[in-house]
């Protein structure tokens, strides 16, 4: 989600009293939309579980007027978003014709399309060309610019909480993100245990570790070895979108592998490591300026080794 700010915060610099609806699917988990995304006005679930919740739905979309409907179809092509975005009866019903000679089959359902080429295309762009088609538009120092937007509460809470857990300033506070929403996105436990006993023997540094609604048994693993060896951390799980990043971005260095914490640190400005295994870094990393990223040679995230981790963590340290 956060990797289409690009697309609101271009509605909004043309049209800043504009009012954007999303509708995103219902999940097992709370999502915190309006941290994650400051330009949208409202937010409709499109729950599919009983005929009442689809009516009621429907009912909501259709409540109001819309100029135009968007369907950045930059991953997947959904029918079922097209369907929705057909249904609201924008006037103007924006999104993709193809998709790298990949035919969108409910291209009908819109009245402004285009065919993309987006092979190394990374995701904040091409959500971007799809609002350039309706003639919305960013710079690339504007797209660069995009950020969590971070309150003096947020930032007063992250200092406190850092100054508590980690009260000696001469010491380095690294953090480490082991976990993530694919296995193949998951760099193995047991690396980066010794990724983290690596740099803690060589720097004594503080030891913080996020974690997230699939993360337990990873972190039970880190933990527990950091525990065999008498090695002092702070774990923070599932902490709020905004406290989380005010966090991470005052931290020395952040490792973690591709999955939507990585996101939350590249727009909070965070200094950062990103392990990349299948997905491409052109496309997904960061692009703030303190973003650098390691990608495995064949596409195994497995196959990165610790050395390599380490050797550029040392040269940003």
């Amino acid at each position: 989600m956060l990797c289409s700010l690009s697309l609101y915060k271009a509605i909004k610099k043309k049209h800043p009293d504009s009012h954007i609806t999303l509708v995103a699917s219902k999940t097992n988990y709370d999502i915190p939309y309006f941290d994650i995304n400051p330009f949208i006005d409202r937010v409709l679930i499109y729950d599919k579980s009983s005929l009442k919740s689809v009516f009621d739905f429907y009912k909501k979309l259709r409540d109001r007027k819309y100029d135009f409907g968007f369907v950045p179809s930059t991953i997947k092509i959904s029918r079922t978003s097209h369907i929705i975005n057909f249904l609201a009866r924008a006037k103007v019903r924006v999104g993709v014709n193809s998709i790298d000679g990949i035919k969108n089959k409910s291209a009908s359902l819109l009245n402004l399309k285009s065919d993309f080429n987006w092979e190394n295309t990374h995701q904040l762009f091409r959500n971007l060309e799809i609002a350039q088609l309706a003639g919305f538009d960013l710079s690339v120092d504007e797209i660069k610019e995009i950020k969590i937007l971070l309150n003096e509460e947020e930032i007063k809470f992250a200092k406190n909480f850092l100054l508590e857990n980690f009260p000696d300033t001469s010491k380095k506070i690294i953090a480490f993100h082991p976990g993530a929403g694919k296995v193949a996105n998951t760099y193995p436990s047991e690396k980066f245990l010794d990724l983290i006993r690596k740099i803690y023997k060589r720097y004594n540094n503080y030891i913080l570790l996020t974690s997230g609604w699939t993360d337990d048994r990873i972190i039970g693993i880190i933990t527990a070895g950091l525990d065999k060896d008498s090695i002092s951390y702070k774990v923070l799980h599932n902490l709020p979108v905004k406290k989380l990043g005010a966090i991470l971005s005052l931290v020395n260095l952040y490792i973690t592998n591709d999955t939507g914490t990585m996101h939350i640190a590249g727009f909070s400005g965070t200094r950062m490591i990103s392990l990349f295994g299948p997905t491409n870094p052109d496309e997904w990393a960061p692009l703030s300026k303190n973003s650098y990223w390691i990608k495995s040679p064949t596409g195994k995230i497995e196959d990165i080794s610790v050395d390599d981790i380490f050797n550029l963590f040392s040269k940003l340290l």
